[in-house]
């Protein structure tokens, strides 16, 4: 897999976990920890992304 294959996929992954966390956000059922480890996940995809995309340019 290509650096920039590997970046596109991250960002998609990051918009899924972003979609994730606003849904969860409005369902009045859903756990705060759950919540708080999408958000964590997410985190950690956009550092990697920040990571990678800072040793391409």
């Amino acid at each position: 897999m290509s650096l920039s294959s590997h970046l596109q996929e991250l960002k998609r992954k990051h918009q899924s976990l972003s979609d994730a966390v606003e849904v969860a956000q409005r369902s009045p059922g859903t756990d705060d920890l759950h919540i708080a480890s999408l958000k964590k996940q997410k985190l950690r995809i956009k550092e990697e992304i920040t990571r990678l995309s800072s040793t391409v340019a």
